[in-house]
């Protein structure tokens, strides 16, 4: 398979796994810490939406689906389908642990990456290419456009019924 188009089918592939995780997970619906509550807060004010800034904020302090999709690609990569990837869930389980993170997010998307890779690995996707892809996803989500995003992130709480009642 051709590298490039590989990364743009494992970017999408991770974008939609994690977001789908930790929207579920209800993400958008509370900030699990203060900082998330400042960034959601604070994106918000600059024109954004508030359960998507929550989202954005959770991710950011703690180690949800995002991180777990991340960790468990890069496990996969350098240590095999599916070692690399029950390490890194097990790891992100701890890290989930250690930040009081009371949900499994996390874990969840280490897992359900390592699934995707042993599966897509039979078409010819690499998991380096889904490392490669995980870090365009979470820049779609952290580093392009916060008001944006996070719009788009608040629109997929509402249609998966996970929106904040917070004010």
């Amino acid at each position: 398979m051709n590298e490039l188009v590989g990364v743009a089918v494992a970017a999408a592939v991770s974008w939609l796994n994690f977001v789908i995780i930790d929207t579920w997970m209800g993400l958008p619906e509370k900030p699990g810490v203060r900082g998330a509550d400042y960034i959601g807060r604070d994106i918000m004010k600059r024109g954004g939406d508030l359960a998507g800034g929550f989202f954005q904020g959770n991710i950011v302090c703690s180690p949800d689906a995002s991180a777990g999709t991340l960790l468990g690609a890069i496990g996969c990569y350098l240590m095999g389908i599916p070692e690399g990837g029950l390490i890194a869930a097990l790891l992100v389980f701890i890290g989930n642990r250690l930040c009081a993170d009371p949900g499994y997010a996390g874990t969840t998307g280490a897992l359900s990456i390592t699934v995707i890779i042993a599966i897509s690995s039979l078409a010819g996707l690499k998991p380096e290419m889904f490392v490669a892809g995980m870090v365009i996803a979470i820049t779609t989500i952290q580093g392009l456009n916060h008001r944006v995003s996070s719009r788009l992130l608040g629109a997929l709480a509402r249609r998966m019924d996970r929106y904040t009642d917070l004010k």
